[in-house]
């Protein structure tokens, strides 16, 4: 049975992929880097280049850092969700380089001093963080030379900035919890990361398979 409606962001995310009292999962299989959540579809850690450490912004299951920590790179994992996170851990347990932390991500740039050759958010916590909070705070942990990179569902034209989420635990409910996120085109995104510091970016849309559906919009950056 599925438990009661959330009442704070975080709770929204710890009903995520999957809704709490649904069983166990099985562990995903980590098998490559997926920039847009489809199996064999597009890039992949390359555009990472070869750092020695990388962060993860909103991992959900962790596929992606697992797959990075299995490639040698010393990965830490940051997730809004307790759920998430505990679920991960249980994915990972044993994979070396891998940490996982509950935290929310501009609440850990601003404790943790360290820095990463690698920043990156797959569908993750860049979606759903208010870039004027957040890129400052990746730009102060990014290495020279270091590269950002995210990716999310490519944006409805015209629905750009802090756009209002709706869906399963969210209808109707306005009043009560109200979850963000922000979403832009490629050049708004290369004109809001300059504002922050950033050079070298790359913008592109990679096409759903399905050609009814939106695809995927990719970013990458340096310092």
């Amino acid at each position: 049975m599925l438990s009661a409606a959330p009442n704070t962001p975080a709770e929204y995310w710890d009903m995520y992929k999957p809704h709490r009292g649904e069983g166990p999962q099985p562990r995903p299989a980590a098998d490559r880097f997926s920039w847009v959540g489809l199996d064999h579809e597009g890039p992949g850690a390359e555009l990472l280049g070869s750092p020695a450490n990388a962060l993860d912004l909103g991992p959900a299951e962790g596929e992606n850092a697992a797959f990075l920590a299995r490639s040698g790179v010393e990965v830490t994992a940051v997730d809004f969700s307790a759920v998430q996170v505990d679920r991960a851990r249980a994915f990972w347990s044993g994979e070396p380089g891998l940490t996982l932390v509950h935290a929310e991500v501009c609440a850990f740039l601003d404790d943790n001093p360290q820095e990463y050759e690698a920043i990156y958010s797959t569908w993750g916590a860049v979606w759903f963080t208010d870039p004027e909070e957040l890129f400052p705070r990746v730009a102060t942990r990014l290495t020279a030379g270091g590269v950002f990179g995210f990716s999310h569902r490519e944006p409805v034209t015209g629905q750009y900035g802090a756009q209002q989420m709706g869906g399963k635990w969210l209808e109707g409910r306005e009043t009560d919890l109200t979850v963000l996120r922000w979403q832009y085109g490629p050049e708004q995104w290369a004109d809001i990361l300059k504002q922050h510091g950033f050079t070298t970016v790359r913008t592109e849309v990679l096409p759903n398979p399905d050609r009814a559906a939106l695809g995927t919009l990719l970013v990458t950056a340096r310092i």
